[in-house]
């Protein structure tokens, strides 16, 4: 199904649920964020003996990319980390790892060194690679489209803080909608939405902490 904002289909066709179906046992949730993934996971969850939700971010259909046409199915269960980096760790999924591409870009032009790790699998999470690379940098913003409250960017931030407290020289920190209905007018969409520039200053804000 789709999911997530910046079409413009106001408040009726916007929202990220699909924290609220990786909440259930029994169903797997995936959440490609690229055309090959879009295949891969597809692919997995056609094959897969339970149910798979593929919520496929709206904003990304027109996305060009590689595909290989001859790969085996995805793993169900495997987060990927699409940039190393030894200074934050930023976490996301879907509709979002392309903006916090774009953030670790303009960060690397100051020297900072931003690791990204796309979930794709939201249940089950990849608990081990979440807690992987927030040993590696120590720190760790979480990227998620969906609502600041009871968000899935809460379940990451509580596994890491189980996982890899002691990891940490300062607070998880999150970038997540307004807490509001998603807007139509385009100017106020954009400014509910995280956006890269927010993602950026929790960066910067990240790195000032300390633990």
């Amino acid at each position: 199904m789709a999911t997530g904002a910046g079409r413009q289909v106001a408040a009726q066709h916007s929202h990220s649920l699909e924290g609220w179906y990786a909440h259930i046992p029994g169903i797997k949730v995936v959440a490609p964020a690229t055309p090959a993934d879009a295949r891969g996971l597809l692919q997995a969850a056609l094959r897969d003996p339970d149910p798979v939700f593929v919520f496929e971010h709206s904003a990304l259909y027109g996305m060009d990319g590689e595909v290989d046409e001859g790969a085996a199915p995805d793993e169900i269960g495997r987060a990927l980390v699409r940039r190393p980096g030894d200074a934050v760790s930023l976490i996301t999924y879907g509709g979002c790892v392309g903006k916090a591409l774009q953030a670790a870009d303009q960060l690397a032009a100051d020297g900072i060194a931003v690791e990204v790790l796309d979930l794709r699998p939201l249940r089950p999470l990849d608990t081990p690679a979440v807690l992987a690379t927030v040993a590696k940098t120590h720190r760790a913003v979480i990227v998620d489209e969906g609502w600041r409250t009871c968000s899935f960017a809460a379940e990451v931030s509580a596994q890491i803080m189980e996982g890899a407290f002691y990891s940490l020289d300062a607070p998880v920190g999150r970038v997540c909608s307004a807490e509001v209905p998603m807007p139509y007018a385009k100017h106020m969409e954009d400014a509910a939405l995280p956006q890269v520039a927010a993602i950026v200053g929790a960066v910067r804000e990240t790195l000032g902490s300390h633990g």
